[in-house]
């Protein structure tokens, strides 16, 4: 049985996750387990994601997860609008719910780190190589 679908396509958090994710060398939008993964070949981002507290999940519909480094993980979880999400988290995602206040740049900066550690070396190359976005 397929997933439920668990996003609204029209929702503008996610039209701006779209919008950074995309502009990624070969990058493109799938779903996943009733989410959008962002990815080349493997995923290097994920919108929405879930806790789970107390044996029930709790969704964070309006989040981003990416795959960063260790250290820069632990900083995040640090933060109250960050969480380690169900199931990912033992692989090194992070979740960073997203507002209408959100840090842009900085969501762009942690897809870039994400895009960086999964995408391989000719498309590290190839981003690299781009004028800035």
């Amino acid at each position: 049985m397929p997933h439920p679908i668990m996003f609204d396509d029209a929702d503008p958090l996610l039209a701006e996750v779209r919008r950074l994710a995309l502009a990624f060398p070969d990058a493109a939008e799938k779903i996943s387990h009733g989410h959008p993964a962002f990815y080349t070949t493997k995923v290097f981002a994920y919108y929405g994601g879930s806790v789970k507290v107390d044996g029930v999940y709790q969704q964070h519909d309006h989040s981003v997860l990416v795959l960063v480094e260790p250290d820069e993980r632990a900083a995040l979880l640090a933060e109250p609008r960050c969480y380690a999400p169900a199931y990912l988290a033992s692989s090194g995602w992070v979740g960073v719910d997203l507002a209408d206040d959100t840090d842009w740049a900085e969501i762009g900066e942690l897809l870039d780190a994400s895009f960086r550690r999964t995408a391989g070396p000719r498309r590290v190359a190839r981003l690299d190589a781009q004028p800035t976005r």
